[in-house]
């Protein structure tokens, strides 16, 4: 029995790929971008330069429209339902207390196409120290008042009470009893004083001031 051959390693080599192998080739070279035109995305879409006016053009007619607007806005902006004069004031301490009550007379137009409905009253004071209001006295309460302070009552109309109506274009001659919380010499030292009469459904009062 022959001697069996021994394992001789093999050089790598040396060897010889097989007949039916076939080569790997490298991978492909992208192609180069096709020619043609080339489409800018600027240009395309435009750019304010190219769609807008010149600013020369676009400057002065935005100045004339905030002007149209600044004037609608002017001529539409809220005003008082009324106006009027504050004809008379009379006032009276009241004994032992820092108050002062008086009496506001005045004539009150309606000026304009709707019915005038008084919602509130108010008097207002300006001293040299500030503001003060006045709190409004119930109508049903004058006559006691005068009864009690004569003076009051000289030059005065008929009490305007909340929920009174004046018609358009009509006035009224009324008067409005308020007791401010100061003592009688701060009233007569005042800067002014006002009668406030605050309509319904109107964003401003109607002041009338002496």
């Amino acid at each position: 029995m022959p001697d069996p051959v021994p394992n001789t390693p093999v050089n790598p080599s040396s060897a010889q790929a097989p007949n039916n192998v076939v080569p790997i080739a490298p991978p492909p070279v992208p192609n180069a971008a096709p020619p043609g035109p080339t489409i800018r995305i600027g240009e395309e879409f435009g750019t304010a330069k190219k769609n807008l006016p010149p600013a020369k053009i676009v400057a002065p007619a935005v100045v004339v429209v905030l002007i149209i607007v600044g004037i609608v806005a002017f001529t539409d902006r809220a005003k008082p339902q009324g106006t009027g004069t504050l004809q008379s004031v009379q006032a009276a301490q009241v004994p032992d207390q820092t108050t002062t009550l008086a009496a506001l007379t005045f004539t009150l137009r309606n000026t304009t196409d709707k019915v005038l409905y008084v919602r509130s009253l108010q008097g207002k004071l300006e001293t040299a120290s500030g503001s003060v209001s006045g709190d409004p006295i119930s109508p049903v309460d004058f006559d006691r008042y005068f009864q009690l302070f004569p003076s009051l009552k000289e030059g005065t109309q008929p009490a305007l009470a909340p929920e009174t109506q004046i018609q358009p274009g009509k006035s009224v001659d009324a008067t409005i009893l308020v007791s401010f919380p100061v003592n009688l010499d701060a009233f007569n030292q005042r800067k002014s004083v006002s009668a406030v009469i605050q309509p319904y459904d109107q964003p401003l009062p109607i002041t009338l001031t002496k």
